[in-house]
């Protein structure tokens, strides 16, 4: 049974940190903290068209209209959740692409764990803790004068009473803590931060030998492979079967009564665990 968390006093994140972030830390990153926004994706999308550079972090400490796959959206307590989103301008060819939401899931589960939480992903990139979603990740291409660029918004609950979560299968930080309370925000901040960066490093250099790392190692934190799921594919179809594999391009290898077919985050509307 789930510890149920107080109210008490949410602090704010600390600007004064996060704007001096060592560059041997996190490099070539720059965060501004607004107190209030409907959507940082939508914030960053913004600065991107007018020329921002790659590296600018927006993290609000309210966020009213958030977004996420197939435009569901939520808002949640102020300073309860991290929150942010992160301008990316990646020279990789645009056929990996698909790729940038799965590696930020899966830098956030790295954080998570790193900060004591048996977290795990669920593929595509909703990060889960037990059987309940701590985490969710959107990311955006948007056009601009300088090319195409990728904003990727990631959400973490983390101070969220049982009260406040936005749906039964969710959880938060502070829940799974139980009285040893949700971590600081700020520092986690920063580790999901260094974890992105490292995770989009290795992505950029290219390569199969990189490409077959990355899979291999999302594929151990991913708790769906593995496991009999059912996937409800555009127009009502489902495939149903038991996910056996990552491939190098990120789709889920799904084994079913047909024979194993790969479908990508693109084309899915729910992966869901069979019953």
């Amino acid at each position: 049974m789930p510890v149920t968390v107080s109210r008490a006093e949410r602090p704010s994140l600390d600007e004064t940190v996060l704007s001096a972030l060592s560059p041997d830390l996190v490099p070539g990153v720059s965060v501004e903290v607004v107190d209030r926004a409907e959507s940082t994706n939508a914030v960053v999308a913004e600065r991107a068209r007018a020329g921002a550079p790659e590296g600018l972090v927006v993290v609000t400490e309210h966020q009213t209209a958030g977004r996420g796959r197939l435009d569901r959206s939520w808002e949640t307590p102020a300073r309860s959740a991290l929150t942010f989103s992160v301008l990316l301008r990646p020279t990789a060819p645009t056929r990996s692409w698909p790729w940038l939401p799965l590696l930020a899931g899966y830098a956030v589960d790295k954080a998570l764990k790193a900060a004591g939480f048996d977290a795990g992903v669920k593929w595509p990139n909703d990060v889960l803790i037990g059987d309940r979603k701590v985490a969710g990740i959107l990311v955006e291409r948007i056009e601009t004068e300088q090319g195409p660029c990728a904003v990727v918004g990631i959400g973490i609950n983390v101070g969220l009473t049982a009260e406040e979560l936005p749906v039964p299968t969710a959880t938060s930080l502070a829940i799974e803590a139980g009285e040893a309370g949700a971590p600081d925000r700020t520092a986690l901040l920063v580790g999901v931060l260094a974890s992105l960066r490292e995770s989009y490093d290795t992505w950029q250099a290219g390569g199969d030998l990189a490409g077959m790392r990355l899979a291999a190692s999302y594929a151990d934190a991913c708790v769906t492979v593995g496991r009999e799921v059912r996937v409800e594919l555009p127009g009502g179809s489902v495939l149903t079967g038991l996910a056996t594999s990552i491939d190098p391009s990120g789709h889920l290898v799904v084994e079913g009564p047909d024979g194993r077919v790969a479908v990508g985050a693109g084309d899915v509307v729910h992966v869901r665990a069979a019953i």
